[in-house]
């Protein structure tokens, strides 16, 4: 048996190759057309222009959709063993998979909406998904540290805690440097007033996107560990 067909951890591997792909794939597309700037654009100008623009959105919806099931796999995860082990609170682990719907709700939005046409809706989807998503890395970390006597290694629980810190901190930077940017385009030169905000805000936003993917690599070891069964019941009504 391959390390990928024990118990879950296709779902996260599959994420993590994927997302990581759309990332590569839009930047390269973008770059060879000319679109954006080699030097860290934003990763959502790498998909403001056709065909880039499609093949994002699309990527951009399949991560969103195996994100989702990584997350409620993980939520169903920890909810069996808290059947057992009472140490995590079960509004803890339901808080934390809320706020992981809401940041793939965010990934949705901004596949949709690009930010040359309709920036008010895009960065709105962008926080959402930054935001929560960065929530969700730091709640997950405190479930891991709950949990850590019976699955996770306490070095695995330290990885998770400093990619959560990264992310809040890229996050940060991002939204602050990136509020100083005055203007929507593609295109960016030294000269320009706010150029420095907006390399410093693109750099940020690069951190937090494979943060992420980090984030879920280190649910393999976890998601080995089980297997979920669908079990469907015919119900009757008279």
């Amino acid at each position: 048996m391959f390390w990928f067909q024990q118990g879950m951890c296709f779902l996260p591997a599959s994420l993590v190759i994927w997302s990581s792909s759309n990332f590569i794939i839009s930047y390269i597309i973008a770059i060879y057309r000319n679109d954006v700037d080699v030097i860290f654009p934003y990763i959502s100008d790498t998909g403001a222009q056709p065909p880039e623009s499609c093949i994002f959105g699309f990527m951009t919806s399949v991560t969103a959709f195996l994100a989702l099931v990584t997350m409620y796999v993980r939520y169903k995860f920890v909810q069996r063993l808290n059947e057992d082990l009472r140490r995590v609170h079960h509004t803890l682990n339901a808080c934390a998979f809320g706020l992981g719907m809401i940041s793939c709700v965010g990934m949705c939005v901004v596949a949709t909406f690009q930010e040359t046409t309709l920036t008010v809706v895009h960065d709105t989807g962008a926080l959402l998904f930054f935001g929560t998503g960065m929530f969700y890395a730091i709640l997950q970390s405190a479930i891991s540290y709950k949990i850590n006597l019976y699955r996770s290694s306490l070095c695995m629980c330290h990885t998770r805690t400093a990619i959560a810190t990264i992310t809040l901190l890229a996050v940060l930077v991002s939204i602050v440097c990136g509020t100083y940017v005055k203007r929507t385009k593609l295109h960016r030169k030294p000269t320009d007033q706010d150029y420095t905000f907006h390399l410093v805000s693109a750099v940020g936003e690069w951190i937090v996107a494979f943060s992420f993917v980090s984030f879920f690599l280190t649910f393999i070891p976890d998601f080995k560990l089980f297997a979920l069964q669908v079990k469907a019941e015919l119900v009757q009504y008279s």
